[in-house]
């Protein structure tokens, strides 16, 4: 049973590789296993909601990606939600670029009557890209540390954008920005 959708936004090889590279490491030194265990792909979240319909949104997203450029993307800073789960994230350097894509894309769903969530209004859309989801309260410090050895920035593209549906985290499609033909 599907809890929602989530249109996410993918990275280049090398950039997805940085990002496998501190999951696999705090994988390693035991502090935090779910992203790599629910078989996400590191990605930065563009919209999400439990109320969709997947076969609205694949048209509205196809045609967006064929009018997008891949998007240059540069994670410098770490950081945490004060929150149960206990996420750890890199975030990205803030870029009208990537504001807009995000802001544009909402626009896009908006005119074909899809309803935009607060927490993704162009006003309040925070981009991360998680690297651990429920780390114990005790291991926070250390999974920090950890994040902190990674030698930021890590920089790269965005190259694809799909829709996945969770949890378990299921990839319905994706399209590779620029381009018509399915990724």
């Amino acid at each position: 049973m599907s809890q929602g959708y989530a249109i996410e936004l993918y990275f280049d090889p090398a950039l997805e590789n940085q990002v496998l590279k501190a999951w696999n490491v705090l994988a390693r030194r035991q502090i935090s296993t779910q992203l790599i265990e629910i078989e996400s792909r590191p990605h930065i979240t563009l919209f999400s909601s439990s109320f969709i319909e997947p076969a609205k949104l694949e048209n509205i997203i196809k045609a967006f990606a064929a009018k997008q450029e891949p998007l240059a993307l540069s994670f410098s800073s770490i950081g945490s939600f004060p929150i149960d789960n206990n996420v750890l994230f890199l975030a990205p350097t803030p870029s009208v670029s990537l504001l807009q894509f995000q802001s544009q894309l909402c626009e896009a769903m908006k005119k074909e009557g899809v309803e935009i969530g607060e927490e993704y209004r162009t006003d309040s859309w925070m981009p991360f890209c998680a690297v651990a989801q429920d780390v114990p309260k005790t291991r926070m410090a250390e999974a920090f540390c950890v994040l902190r050895d990674l030698k930021l920035p890590v920089a790269g593209y965005a190259m694809d954008i799909g829709l996945v549906e969770f949890s378990p985290v299921r990839e319905l499609f994706s399209f590779v920005l620029g381009n018509t033909v399915e990724a």
